[in-house]
């Protein structure tokens, strides 16, 4: 971890008030505090803190292997306000347990109980970041080749190399506000259509763009591939009169042209939109970036309001903050995160490998047509793919009884926090998901990578299997902001979860999804329940979505009491008729849905199973609105 100079000051100041104030703790327990002005080295008290969770956390395991018999009902490890930059991934190991009855406690200072603090501490978060400081900024003077705006308006940096390695990042961050890659056109509601798929030359040809590019190298081509986007790394561009053909890496140029579902659309009612990004001819507009990995240059246009020479610019380099790892038969336990906030996370592999994914950003490792239908399992079946899935900035294997409440998930580059595989009485309450790349909650197997996805998941010891995890009064907000397919709250092969009283809200596809297989076949998902959240504002960009989707045999599941409301209508999507409130998708069954109030009695079924549907739509009664959604305000982007 990295030091965070930009706010020694205002630390300093508050390690004052904290000599004065005394220790927080009402009841005998056992204090480590961490302090952005810390030393590993110190001993970890209120007055010597340490500098990193890294090392707090090998003093709490050093206390607890050592049988110390004063640690009290629980270890605190206390944050100072501040920003932590992590140079590596905070891992947190069995051996880092707590107990029942003597918890671990991993939270930001309560300040808030301290009110001679209170005017210290507006706004001062404590964060964990997997990003570096940009500092340096300088205005451009003369302008680089392919630079269609006057240099003076750009501003740049040059950002060293790291043991030889150019850093690489696809993510850049303003005063804690997200920027834009620069590209072709930046509003989604206008992007340009493509004109043609060839599928034998794995090519794709689009309207010739309006500039003439330098070189073509870090260029990528964003594609709307009906319920998800694929990010094609672009090899070659032949223009020819009013058309430019463009052919790809692989192996996302073997992939984007092999796989069935879902394919790019050509069709009548529109093709599908795309754009172009990552030349320095496409940064034109206040508010874009362009990377030059080769030189080490980054460029930037700010806004009107930003001021470069003041402003705190941050590029993500991790692409796990925290990862929980335990076993079936040693699981991390009894750890409490609590006010923290988890930012600047990346995701390299679509600048590396490219990105086509098959359904809620689980990527194509392999994917093909099958020349003859059928399997064991799936007589019709004509397809065969193989999933990869997106990192988390929190990642936990093997982890019973851990609790997230009172966090922040933001600006992250791939999913917020995920529960992979192994994790059983965990709770999710009062956290806030927004501004992630990627989906915000994930949790459950979906497929292994050498598993093909449509086969059901049944493994011989349960413990592999989710269960038994709440997920609660969270706000959930403009998540899946770059890759549109993903989800809010998303589960795979789990049981007997519960997600209630969450708000849900802003974004391009599904709102809340559980299931995974297309199989009818029995699984291990049963039991789950889906129960008195709002869900609005969704299918921004894609269809074949839900407010709440489902998929597969689910026995004893009940999807009831939820608010579903204000679906988009983008007219870009490839089946209009596809956007639903509740869609049950292929093989859902043995599910009830009740009492929910949507918008409208606009339900999808696709070769359902047998489903116990009772008083669903907009005649279902208000006290369903009055009694859905959050029952404490977590307000991130406005009603």
């Amino acid at each position: 971890m990295k030091k965070n100079h930009n706010h020694r000051g205002l630390a300093a100041r508050l390690m004052t008030l904290l000599l004065l104030a005394g220790s927080l703790s009402a009841v005998q327990a056992t204090d480590i505090w961490v302090s952005p002005q810390g030393d590993d080295k110190a001993e970890g008290s209120f007055e010597a803190p340490k500098a990193t969770l890294r090392a707090a956390l090998r003093q709490a395991r050093e206390y607890r292997r050592l049988g110390r018999e004063d640690l009290g009902d629980a270890i605190h490890i206390w944050h100072v306000p501040g920003t932590y930059f992590l140079d590596e991934p905070v891992l947190i190991r069995p051996e880092d347990s707590g107990t029942k009855d003597c918890p671990t406690y991993i939270h930001g200072a309560k300040y808030d109980k301290l009110p001679a603090m209170s005017n210290e501490l507006s706004g001062v978060e404590v964060t964990l970041s997997g990003g570096r400081l940009l500092t340096g900024w300088k205005r451009l003077g003369k302008a680089p080749k392919g630079l269609r705006v006057p240099a003076a308006k750009i501003w740049y940096v040059d950002i060293p190399a790291t043991a030889g390695q150019r850093l690489g990042f696809r993510q850049f961050y303003v005063d804690g506000q997200k920027t834009l890659k620069a590209c072709d056109v930046e509003d989604p509601d206008h992007l340009n259509k493509i004109l043609a798929v060839d599928k034998e030359q794995h090519t794709i040809t689009i309207p010739a763009p309006k500039t003439t590019f330098g070189q073509v190298d870090g260029m990528e081509l964003f594609i709307h591939q009906m319920w998800e986007v694929a990010v094609l790394r672009i090899k070659d561009i032949t223009v020819k009169g009013g058309e430019a053909v463009l052919s790809f890496y692989d192996p996302e140029g073997r992939l984007e042209f092999e796989h069935p579902w879902p394919p790019a659309v050509i069709a009548e009612s529109g093709n599908s939109p795309f754009r172009l990004s990552g030349a320095i001819e496409l940064l034109d507009q206040p508010g874009e970036w362009y990377y030059d990995q080769l030189s080490g240059r980054l460029y930037y246009y700010p806004l009107a309001s930003q001021d470069m020479r003041t402003a705190e610019c941050v590029v993500p380099v991790l692409e796990t903050l925290v990862q929980v790892e335990g076993t079936l038969d040693s699981p991390v336990e009894n750890i409490i995160f609590e006010d923290l906030s988890f930012k600047h996370s990346t995701w390299m592999r679509p600048s590396l490998q490219g990105y086509v994914p098959l359904q809620a950003g689980m990527y194509l490792l392999d994917a093909y047509k099958l020349l003859e239908p059928g399997t064991p399992l799936k007589e019709n079946l004509e397809n065969q793919a193989w999933i990869g899935r997106q990192p988390a900035a929190v990642s936990l294997r093997g982890a019973d009884n851990i609790t997230f409440n009172d966090c922040r998930f933001m600006l992250l580059g791939a999913s917020g926090l995920d529960f992979v595989e192994g994790c059983h009485h965990n709770l999710v309450e009062n956290c806030r998901f927004a501004r992630i790349a990627g989906s915000g909650l994930v949790a459950g197997k979906f497929s292994d990578p050498g598993v093909e996805t449509h086969l059901p998941y049944q493994p011989q010891d349960l413990r592999e299997v989710c269960s038994d995890i709440t997920i609660t009064e969270n706000t959930v907000f403009d998540c899946a902001c770059e890759y549109w397919g993903c989800v809010g709250i998303i589960a795979g092969y789990v049981r007997d979860f519960l997600i209630e009283h969450n708000r849900v809200y802003e974004l391009p596809y599904s709102g809340i999804s559980v299931g995974w297989g297309w199989i009818r076949t029995a699984n291990v998902m049963k039991d789950n329940r889906i129960l008195a959240n709002e869900v609005y504002r969704f299918g921004r960009h894609n269809y074949s979505c839900g407010g709440i989707y489902t998929l597969s045999a689910q026995t004893g599941t009940v999807i009831a009491e939820n608010y579903i409301h204000d679906i988009y209508h983008p007219d870009y999507v490839h089946d209009t008729t596809q956007g639903h409130y509740i869609y049950l998708d292929e093989a859902s069954s043995w599910m009830t849905i009740r009492d929910n109030w949507c918008s409208e009695a606009r339900f999808g079924q696709n070769q359902p199973g047998l489903n116990h549907w009772e008083n669903n739509g907009p005649q279902a009664g208000d006290w369903i609105k009055q009694k859905a959604g959050c029952r404490h305000s977590h307000e991130l982007g406005g009603k």
